[in-house]
């Protein structure tokens, strides 16, 4: 048991960036919730939670409401239906929630990954994202994204996610997090 096994990240275990939290919560002796969906392909398999279609379906939100709030259409409706849901049980297991991305310029984060900080951002959480092209960590608060330093993880339940194509700059930004978190 280490000094830091009360901690537990809540993070979805795909390629890139939620792949990259767990390796890292792995090494410095966190928990590690990975929720996931009957047949979805995942990369950790440590701390895998699968969901119920009913757990799933209590999560459920309009996909109209959510292309609409992103500014972006959705394919294949039905995994990504389940897909918004398993974001939806990381954000709300989380205090704090770290994400890697790109900020778009009308303020949300490209790709299903925008959903995580847009969920993040209407239940009140604590949020970053790591801009792999502004290579940059920003904090949303009061309404807008405001470039800060180097946050740390605080909060016993944090939420790690991300976008699946994680840069050298992005992989380096979570190493450096988790440093100074859990030095």
């Amino acid at each position: 048991m280490t000094k830091f096994a009360s901690y537990t990240l809540f993070s979805g275990g795909a390629q890139g960036a939620e792949n990259q939290f767990g390796k890292l919560a792995e090494y410095y002796g966190l928990s590690e919730v990975n929720y996931t969906f009957e047949e979805h392909r995942i990369e950790r398999t440590r701390g895998v939670r699968v969901l119920t279609d009913e757990e799933l379906t209590k999560k459920d939100v309009s996909l109209t409401y959510v292309a609409k709030l992103l500014n972006r259409k959705f394919t294949n409706a039905e995994k990504m239906r389940k897909v918004l849901q398993t974001i939806m049980h990381q954000v709300e297991s989380g205090h704090q929630v770290f994400v890697v991305g790109t900020i778009l310029d009308d303020g949300t984060v490209k790709g299903g990954t925008g959903w995580g900080a847009e969920f993040a951002k209407i239940c009140n959480k604590e949020l970053y994202v790591f801009g792999q092209k502004k290579n940059g960590w920003f904090k949303w608060e009061k309404g807008e994204w405001i470039s800060v330093e180097a946050p740390v993880i605080t909060d016993k339940h944090f939420t790690g996610t991300g976008t699946r194509f994680l840069e050298d700059n992005g992989k380096k930004a979570l190493e450096d997090l988790f440093a100074r978190s859990f030095k």
